[in-house]
């Protein structure tokens, strides 16, 4: 069965930060079980995380702009021809672990058949992974215009700051349809030291559901700090917590 975790957040929140952390902590806990990461952000930065340059996107198969990794084998359908360029476009990060990137996505009403057609190569793709892991866009809508698929947790990052707050609130409440089956809660990012209580008064002043809190850093987040504080907040997420499930 798939655990599927979705990020969410205004650019600059650090988002794709905690996706990485996320995704090492899961390694650490479950090195045995496979994983898909899906750069879901226009930014394709998560890719970058890795050291990876991704031209190949899942934008390239629906427009016809991909180049293949392989030739193109003959006689296929369109639903196995696309269920084929995914394969083709998948990256190896790490053993066990792959990521793909979407960039462009369909309009939310289109209703061309390839829109299908990738909805049901992606639900596919997804169900062979022990944990999905979504580097979204700002909200939730622009995954969902990519895949139909449940999603079993979901993070909004978040900066302190009353402005970003007030758009965090935005974006939770106009997010809940498409979290209603799942977790969603919010992560306090980039806090200035000794400003905790105060981050986490204003969080509450505007009804978000905080899992926790990380502070701001002088320069890149210290990596084995930051490990610990997502290993404490993935213990309080709709995920496994058996490394024999």
């Amino acid at each position: 069965m798939t655990s599927t975790i979705a990020v969410i957040g205004k650019s600059g929140s650090g988002k794709t930060t905690i996706v990485k952390a996320l995704y090492d902590v899961i390694k650490e806990y479950f090195p045995d079980k496979s994983i898909l990461l899906v750069d879901n952000d226009l930014t394709a930065e998560l890719a970058g995380r890795f050291g990876l340059k991704i031209s190949n996107t899942i934008y390239g198969i629906r427009s016809g702009k991909h180049e293949y990794n392989t030739g193109i084998p003959k006689k296929m359908t369109k639903q196995e021809y696309i269920e084929w360029a995914l394969e083709d476009i998948l990256t190896e990060v790490d053993e066990n672990a792959e990521i793909i990137v979407s960039h462009l996505v369909a309009s939310k009403d289109c209703i061309c058949p390839i829109t299908k057609q990738m909805n049901e190569a992606l639900v596919k793709l997804i169900d062979r992974y022990d944990f999905v892991l979504f580097d979204c866009e700002y909200d939730l809508k622009y995954l969902v215009q990519l895949v139909d698929y449940p999603i079993d947790t979901t993070i909004l990052v978040t900066k302190p700051d009353l402005a970003s707050l007030h758009l965090a609130s935005i974006i939770y409440e106009s997010n809940k349809k498409y979290a209603s089956e799942g977790q969603f809660s919010v992560i306090l990012n980039q806090i200035k030291e000794n400003k905790q209580s105060k981050a986490l008064e204003d969080a509450n002043s505007f009804s978000l559901n905080t899992l926790g809190l990380i502070k701001k850093y002088e320069d890149e987040p210290d990596k084995k700090e930051l490990a610990e504080i997502i290993k404490n907040m993935y213990q309080r997420l709709n995920l496994p917590q058996d490394t024999g499930f």
